[in-house]
């Protein structure tokens, strides 16, 4: 279908990364595999990065609240830096085994992927249609954030360096899931006072339902992203459904 940005009175487009700009492909089977073969690795060239002190603590604090689950973690070391980083691997790999959507997990692997767009091993992959439509949001003086459960850097550094060009200046906002999680309708409430936004005047776009769900009730303007390689989701029919970004005008 086709979405009138102007008709709608949208004047900022908040976008969900995996299924919605990027093909879930290239999350699962570049990416993702990417962070678990260099974990270890990426965990001693950046034991000494901000980011990487606030993702340990993030981690020890998400693995103490684990440790009365049924299925517990592996026991965590941290008499040294070096246990440190040795628990953190093992942590991190029984998170991924579980795909949680961690926010240390996520910043931890944000950190790993960092290293590999630097060493030129990763480049960032979106859908043909989203550079030009981004290009058309800024004619429009429609604004656009990324909302992922991947860090923010992660999605800044994907935005940068696709291979037709730097997609950045054209995002105003990101936001990870440390404004909430994307199931829940106060994230998105939070996204539109950090953009100065009316949620009525904001159209979120997903491949996830009860993402749309969450951000209808907190009364944004919603559609459902359907590409090649998105999973079918419940309730689809309640929700507008878009194919490509071509369809926004």
């Amino acid at each position: 279908m086709t979405i009138d940005l102007r008709r709608r009175h949208v004047y900022a487009l908040v976008l969900d990364v995996e299924g919605t700009t990027t093909p879930i492909a290239f999350v699962e089977e570049v990416l993702l595999p990417y962070a678990r073969t260099h974990l270890r690795a990426g965990l001693e060239a950046r034991r000494d990065h901000p980011q990487m002190l606030v993702a340990l603590a993030e981690l020890a604090a998400e693995h103490a609240a684990d440790r009365n689950d049924a299925d517990p973690p592996p026991a965590w070391r941290a008499a040294t830096m070096a246990d440190s980083l040795a628990s953190v691997a093992e942590y991190a790999e029984w998170l991924m085994e579980r795909d949680r959507k961690s926010p240390g997990l996520k910043r931890l692997q944000g950190l790993i992927w960092e290293l590999g767009y630097e060493a030129g091993e990763l480049r960032g992959e979106v859908f043909d249609d989203v550079p030009d439509a981004l290009v058309r949001c800024r004619s429009l003086g429609t604004e656009v954030a990324i909302y992922s459960s991947g860090s923010e850097m992660a999605q800044r550094r994907l935005f940068e360096s696709i291979e037709s060009g730097d997609l950045t200046p054209f995002v105003n906002a990101y936001f990870d899931t440390s404004v909430g999680a994307k199931t829940d309708a106060s994230s998105y409430t939070k996204i539109a006072a950090a953009m100065r936004q009316a949620p009525k005047e904001m159209l979120f776009i997903s491949d996830v339902t009860p993402e749309l769900a969450a951000a209808k009730a907190a009364g944004m303007q919603v559609a459902l992203s359907v590409r090649p390689g998105n999973r079918p989701q419940p309730d689809a029919g309640q929700f507008d459904t878009i194919a490509s970004l071509k369809e926004l005008v």
